[in-house]
């Protein structure tokens, strides 16, 4: 994820209006994000946003109705971005349904790794949309139960191609939520407590986790 908020230069330039526009826009997200996982989302200013972004308060309100309006945004925006890199570690891991079903798990593996790996990369990110969320009222988490329900059609399409108890029925669905959402207390505790260059450290127990959901034996990697 994009973490430099400098300025466009100054003076002439041959970016075109839309440029400059989708420049700023996501300089205003990344200070936005940054500001409210350092100060907490009721203390964080408008003021504080415009400034970390280099930009005027006219240029935030004609892109932002308000600070709730930035952060919705901004939530969205990382979203986006994590969604990217878990489709892509999916993609990357082995995909053979016939071997038995345990490429299912290291496919599961693998989006468990690229998450937390994403996530201690960037601390006040994960704190922000973690956490801080949270305190953004009505709006902000139910962005955030909607990620958490993207993520269970993610863990379920993974694991879904095997026998056991994971898949799209009911009853299958509820393991994955049940699995979902341990990994979302386990990750938030560690991320709300400072600890969030721990986080690669939950791939094995949530790993031995899911294998206990399914009924089946860990192995090792």
């Amino acid at each position: 994820m994009p973490t430099s908020t400098a300025p466009l230069p100054r003076g002439p330039h041959k970016l075109t209006r839309e440029e400059v526009e989708a420049s700023q826009r996501e300089r205003i997200l990344i200070a936005m994000t940054e500001a409210v996982g350092a100060k907490g989302f009721a203390n964080t200013l408008v003021a504080d946003v415009v400034r970390g972004a280099g930009v005027s308060r006219a240029t935030f309100y004609a892109l932002f109705r308000d600070k709730d309006d930035c952060f919705a945004a901004a939530y969205a925006w990382a979203a986006a971005a994590m969604a990217s890199t878990l489709e892509a570690a999916t993609t990357a891991a082995p995909n053979d349904s016939g071997a038995g079903g345990d490429d299912a798990f290291e496919r599961l593996r693998a989006v468990l790794r690229a998450y937390l790996a994403w996530l201690a990369a960037a601390p006040e990110l994960a704190r922000t949309f973690l956490v801080e969320v949270y305190a953004a009222g009505s709006d902000a988490i139910e962005q955030r139960h909607e990620s958490l329900g993207l993520f269970v059609d993610l863990v379920a399409a993974t694991l879904g191609d095997r026998p056991g108890p994971f898949g799209d029925s009911p009853e299958q669905r509820f393991a994955v939520e049940a699995l979902v959402s341990a990994v979302s207390s386990m990750v938030t505790h560690l991320v709300g407590t400072g600890q969030a260059d721990r986080l690669p450290e939950l791939e094995e127990p949530l790993m031995e986790l899911a294998h206990q959901l399914d009924g089946t034996t860990t192995t090792t990697p």
